[in-house]
């Protein structure tokens, strides 16, 4: 005879659900008012306005086939929620705002473990972890990824510009260029790019792919299509600055440009699905 330690057959009703999940939200509510201004203040992550709402309506599409989907206990959903606890003591004393945000995503996942059971939880897996996408990087990660992506923009164009005839020096991420000069800032980085589209890649890999290495892929895919689209965009600039003024590469050129590029970027990455779909079919 065996018997189960970890989990036990139970119904929630919805009403119960609302309880202890709302309750962990006003435990978190002060790091989420956090959250929120930093949305709105850094537009490298304005898009996490959008994340929960995205998350919230992905469960709710499968709100039926959740339904028939056996309840269970699962008490490792407790030590998960218990260590996700202890790491939002530790951040909130030391003030370390991503660990601290991280581990409300971490509560959730063990609350749904906890009250709801695995088969339910693995049903509902992205749609938690999507909201990670909202979360801020910590700023010695984000500065550690920008410069690299800064200086390898700056390289290649440097290298396109001069095989094409157009006589062109780095400095740095400075690029001289005829009597121009052209800086390839912060902003040019393409780490907004990749930010926003490693979120939307990430909800198109999860419903267009059904198998897990496909979602994979494609989401890895991201990474290299974002850096050759900035430095596509960092190229043309050069080329209009070389061509005609660095006036143009003001706004509302360097914002259009940015946009057409994100949107080409995105099509590319539907292109690959496609593809991808007719590989792992």
């Amino acid at each position: 005879m065996t018997q189960n330690t970890t989990a036990t057959s139970s119904h929630i009703s919805i009403r119960q659900l609302l309880i202890p999940f709302i309750g962990l939200v006003l435990v978190y509510l002060p790091a989420l008012f956090d959250l929120v201004k930093d949305w709105w203040e850094d537009p490298n992550y304005s898009h996490g306005f959008l994340i929960p709402i995205v998350s919230i309506a992905l469960i709710w599409k499968r709100k039926d086939t959740l339904g028939d989907i056996p309840q269970s206990t699962d008490r490792r959903g407790l030590v998960l929620l218990l260590f996700s606890i202890v790491l939002f003591v530790v951040a909130n004393g030391s003030a370390e705002y991503f660990t601290l945000r991280f581990s409300f995503v971490l509560a959730l996942f063990g609350l749904t473990l906890y009250l709801l059971g695995s088969k339910i939880t693995r049903a509902v897996w992205f749609p938690l972890f999507f909201l990670l996408f909202m979360i801020p990087i910590p700023y010695v990660i984000y500065y550690a990824i920008t410069f690299p992506m800064q200086t390898l923009a700056t390289k290649i164009t440097v290298v396109v510009l001069n095989t094409i005839g157009m006589n062109a020096v780095r400095q740095g991420n400075i690029i001289h260029i005829t009597e121009h000069t052209l800086e390839v800032a912060e902003a040019c980085s393409g780490i907004r790019s990749l930010v926003s589209l490693l979120a939307l890649s990430a909800i198109y890999a999860y419903t267009s792919q059904k198998r897990f290495i496909a979602q994979a892929f494609l989401f890895l895919l991201t990474i290299p299509i974002a850096i050759a689209g900035n430095v596509f965009r960092v190229l043309v600039t050069a080329v209009v600055v070389a061509v005609i003024s660095e006036q143009v590469t003001e706004e509302p050129f360097h914002s259009i440009m940015g946009l057409l590029v994100f949107v080409v970027a995105f099509i590319l990455l539907f292109i690959c699905g496609f593809i991808l779909r007719k590989v792992f079919k």
